[in-house]
């Protein structure tokens, strides 16, 4: 049965959550017994093949969602908007909410920043019965504004400004907040400042939950180990291997053998020679 807001805030565990972005993907993760799925814009790097997040639409993110809701229907399902769909005013960012909402069933949204203009845009959207999870920290997003892909937080004015900016949201109206390549010990005093749950990528234990992408945590690709991942599996080098191993059955003519393939009467074949 699907978490409720309530519940998940209040949950005596970390939470678990996990990206995923078509119906296996949604299936999976539900039948794990995750938390939370987070149908995120990630999927322009591990699905779409692109370099960045940057290059990622709404309507890819809404395509994305409705599968994995197809897939997981009884999970609590946040959905990002993606860059460029809350950056243009209010107005903007309501319709672009309102849109994710109704075409996948999402519970929520995400989205990345605490700018004053992100903020009221996350007290309107909460104030019309949208729930919003934050994002400090590295913003894929915005990286480049950042300096790159690389650890926020760790000096003093970039710690307190992530400090500062994870407190508005809270105050804003966010539910919870993921926490993105952060140094632990400042997740660690976000979290305990903070009566919403902290979601942590790269932000040490502390955190009143976790998010990995299940590409990462799969090990779907092979040579791509990240600091901020660990591997449970690795599908890549099976699903290379099992590729590998039907070509080569293919070409000696072991497959498909007996038992794939669908016989006919003697009669039947005499009459057609």
């Amino acid at each position: 049965m699907k978490r409720s807001l309530p519940e998940l805030q209040s949950s005596p565990q970390p939470l678990v959550m996990v990206t995923a972005y078509d119906y296996p993907g949604g299936r999976h993760a539900e039948a794990a017994g995750v938390d939370l799925i987070l149908v995120g814009d990630s999927l322009g790097n591990v699905v779409l093949g692109y370099d960045s997040t940057a290059p990622v639409t709404l309507a890819d993110m809404i395509h994305h969602a409705r599968a994995v809701r197809r897939g997981a229907p009884n999970t609590f399902m946040v959905v990002d908007l993606p860059f460029g769909t809350y950056h243009t005013g209010v107005q903007d960012a309501m319709r672009n909410a309102v849109r994710v909402i109704q075409e996948t069933g999402a519970d929520a949204i995400k989205m990345e920043g605490s700018s004053p203009e992100i903020l009221s845009v996350v007290q309107t959207l909460t104030r019309n019965g949208i729930p919003v999870m934050g994002h400090v920290g590295l913003m894929p997003q915005t990286a480049t504004a950042q300096g790159g892909l690389k650890v926020q937080g760790k000096d003093d004015a970039s710690a307190r400004a992530t400090l500062e900016g994870a407190v508005e949201l809270e105050a804003a109206g966010a539910f919870a907040l993921v926490l993105e390549v952060i140094p632990a010990r400042l997740a660690k005093l976000i979290s305990e400042k903070l009566t919403i749950p902290t979601i942590g990528i790269g932000a040490g234990a502390a955190c009143g939950g976790q998010v990995l992408v299940t590409h990462d945590l799969l090990g779907v690709y092979e040579g791509e180990e990240k600091k901020i991942a660990k591997r449970y599996a690795e599908v890549g080098q099976i699903s290379r291997e099992a590729i590998e191993k039907y070509a080569a059955e293919v070409r000696a003519r072991e497959f498909p053998a007996r038992d794939n393939s669908f016989v006919m009467k003697d009669e039947v074949l005499d009459k057609l020679y």
